[in-house]
């Protein structure tokens, strides 16, 4: 190799480790169903910045609501809503309009 390929290499290893460094950064997804009049999985941990997608599996609206903190209002039956985690903490939440179902947010 001549020293303009030799430059060309060492940019390039560069640009694969700084894209690989963005892809380690990048937000996290998780997805809670809502079936059954249950929240699936009961407790998720995820990184702070994650997307946390609620998706509602039952013919009948819910909602996820950590008082104070969150709050979906109704999601409709088949919709899902989505959630950026972006303080860390453990967050309890219920369905307001069936107040039976629990679930558990923690942010690490």
């Amino acid at each position: 190799m001549n020293r303009f390929s030799h430059r060309i290499a060492a940019a390039l290893a560069g640009a694969f480790v700084l894209a690989g460094a963005v892809a380690a950064d990048a937000p996290s997804k998780a997805t809670v169903a809502i079936d059954g009049t249950r929240y699936d999985p009961a407790t998720l941990t995820v990184k702070r910045g994650a997307r946390v997608a609620f998706v509602n599996k039952d013919p009948f609206p819910h909602t996820v609501t950590a008082p104070g903190k969150f709050d979906s209002k109704e999601i409709a039956a088949g919709k899902t809503w989505t959630y950026t985690a972006a303080k860390a903490g453990r967050f309890d939440y219920i369905c307001t309009l069936h107040p039976n179902m629990k679930g558990t947010l923690v942010v690490e």
